[in-house]
């Protein structure tokens, strides 16, 4: 009779990995919400709504082009090296930066450049950080316990999702500098984390070759598989588009009228509805119409954040916010469970960063597109035709993608 798989908190491994993504995320998420809310701050004090929304929106242009430099080598680096060093080591780039914007925010020193410069090398950090802690979980335990653990993962990066910005904003109404030091002193707690996970991760240092070979490799496996290609790219075009996030300060001060506390609660909205989803699929996990679910989420997505754009109730908001982070989350845990099963260990560093670009991509680059699109739409309209679009995008992508409207479980996963 077959044993059932062991739970991954069993084992030892995980559990340091858990907890170190966990306090990463709580303290990313903190930083990020901190980040925010200080930029706008600075910037409505000297220019209108439209304007000081414009310059929220270069934060993600600040943290995109660093992020795009060094994401090819990223990938290279976690399939070359221990990816428990590289984790360690971008860790402790990370805090190289937020320490000294502590300091300055204690003095009261914070301009828009300081802070464009800071979320500039923290992003330049993360770009190693993502794809090598992605990709060392798979040491973390064996192959048939993968899937849960993908889960677990995934509950862990929303708690902190929930957590990091409510506590970050709190502290921020302490002073910005105490939002910022609480952000450090969790990834400190994250990197002591890191520091007992004693996988060997030194088997998955991958092929030897020329690095452009390999990082052409990477890619060429990507746009190769047609269902893992056209699930990256749905979910990068639609949070491109349909992203609320950096316009959330916005809508915090001058919409709302809820205050910083009160936008650390609305980012975490997003994670409490994705919490419940990672929750309810670590029981019963998506296994059957993978394709399908997915492109009804992004649908659903799209008409939460219509919805959102045009409310006024802090509590409405906060519901449509939740709606967003569940529909979410279906889309990542399809995209990272078809990732580790279908990807080769020597090839997870390559196709995580490249997977790690395109989240990047619709993330960063769809804050500065939030932030253009406020200066020439209003905030309210920039939310309103986002979420339009990303019911544009799901419709568009089901005749785009054939084989991803047609999957019907992972075990049909098409091969290069």
């Amino acid at each position: 009779m077959t044993q059932a798989p062991k739970h991954p908190l069993h084992y030892r491994d995980f559990q340091f990995y858990w907890l170190a993504r966990l306090t990463a995320m709580l303290g990313h998420n903190a930083m990020v919400m901190a980040l925010g809310w200080a930029v706008y701050d600075v910037a409505r004090s000297t220019y209108g709504v439209r304007a000081a929304a414009l310059r929220l929106g270069l934060v993600g242009l600040a943290q995109f082009l660093p992020f795009l430099i060094c994401n090819p080598m990223a990938g290279l680096v976690a399939d070359r090296h221990d990816r428990r060093k590289v984790v360690r080591g971008a860790l402790i780039g990370q805090l190289c930066f937020l320490i000294p914007l502590c300091l300055l925010a204690a003095r009261g020193g914070l301009s828009l450049m300081v802070l464009y410069i800071v979320a500039a090398g923290f992003a330049a950090s993360r770009a190693f950080y993502m794809p090598a802690m992605n990709a060392l979980l798979s040491a973390t335990v064996p192959p048939e316990t993968l899937p849960r653990a993908i889960a677990l993962g995934a509950i862990a990066g929303r708690v902190g999702g929930i957590l990091g910005p409510v506590l970050g904003g709190y502290a921020y109404a302490v002073s910005p500098g105490a939002a910022f030091g609480f952000a450090a002193v969790l990834l400190v707690l994250s990197l002591a984390a890191q520091m007992l996970i004693s996988a060997d991760a030194s088997h998955s240092r991958g092929s030897r070759g020329r690095p452009l070979d390999l990082m052409r490799e990477g890619l060429a496996y990507v746009r190769s598989n047609r269902l893992l290609f056209g699930t990256i790219t749905l979910d990068m075009f639609a949070t491109l588009l349909g992203g609320v996030t950096a316009l959330l300060p916005v809508y915090a001060r001058d919409i709302l009228h809820v205050g910083p506390d009160g936008l650390g609660l609305l980012r975490a909205a997003s994670s409490v509805g994705a919490l419940g989803t990672a929750l309810f699929v670590s029981w019963r996990p998506v296994g059957s119409h993978v394709g399908a679910k997915m492109l009804g989420a992004v649908g659903i997505y799209g008409a939460g954040t219509v919805v959102f754009g045009l409310s006024t109730s802090f509590w409405l908001s906060a519901g449509c916010l939740a709606l967003l982070g569940a529909a979410d989350m279906v889309s990542v845990l399809i995209r990272q469970t078809l990732m580790q099963l279908s990807t080769p260990d020597e090839m997870r560093g390559r196709v995580g960063a490249i997977s790690t670009l395109f989240v990047s991509a619709s993330n960063e680059l769809g804050e500065m597109e939030s932030g253009l699109a406020a200066a020439l739409l209003g905030p309210v309209g920039a939310v309103v035709f986002g979420g339009i679009a990303s019911i544009a995008i799901a419709a568009g992508w089901a005749r785009l993608f054939p084989s991803l409207l047609g999957a019907h479980g992972f075990e049909n996963r098409p091969v290069a």
